[in-house]
């Protein structure tokens, strides 16, 4: 498995994801590893990602499905590639679509496990299913559907401006 995270390899200015990006300092920060054919992700959630008492917010899990998917699918298309995450032409996707289905709840209390696998793989396109864990237990399931954002998207203008 790739010791460094495919979110530690996005430019700068592309590292502001709520979900996944190491430069959003009030977001999840969250990390995908690519073993060669999975992505995988564990996150601890936080008191305040509550939704019931001892259970996770819905929210967040959607959340968690989505960008550990796009990660996977930006992992997947550089392994294709024969290329090394992060180098030029950067790839990134953008959700196309998110569906989620909430087995069961999701304690708070503990490590959530997440792993995500391509179901197909084109140049622009990529379908993901994402399934997220808690004590071993299966409590949601995810499908995304992803597109490959376009070389010329200008990732440089601030929020602010």
């Amino acid at each position: 498995m790739a010791e460094k995270a495919i979110q530690d390899t996005y430019a700068d200015e592309a590292a502001v994801c709520y979900g996944c990006g190491r430069n959003n300092t009030d977001g999840l920060q969250i990390k995908t590893h690519w073993d060669g054919k999975k992505g995988i992700c564990r996150f601890k959630p936080k008191p305040h990602h509550t939704a019931y008492p001892g259970f996770v917010y819905g929210g967040l899990i959607a959340c968690l499905i989505d960008c550990h998917s796009l990660a996977t699918a930006t992992a997947a298309s550089y392994h294709a590639e024969r290329r090394d995450p992060g180098s030029e032409p950067q790839i990134r996707f953008l959700t196309g679509t998110l569906t989620v289905r909430y087995l069961r709840p999701t304690p708070i209390d503990t490590e959530l496990v997440l792993y995500a696998r391509i179901k197909m793989l084109r140049e622009k396109k990529a379908a993901i299913s994402c399934a997220l864990y808690a004590n071993g237990n299966e409590c949601a399931q995810g499908e995304v559907i992803a597109i490959r954002a376009p070389e010329e998207l200008d990732l440089s203008h601030s929020q602010d401006e």
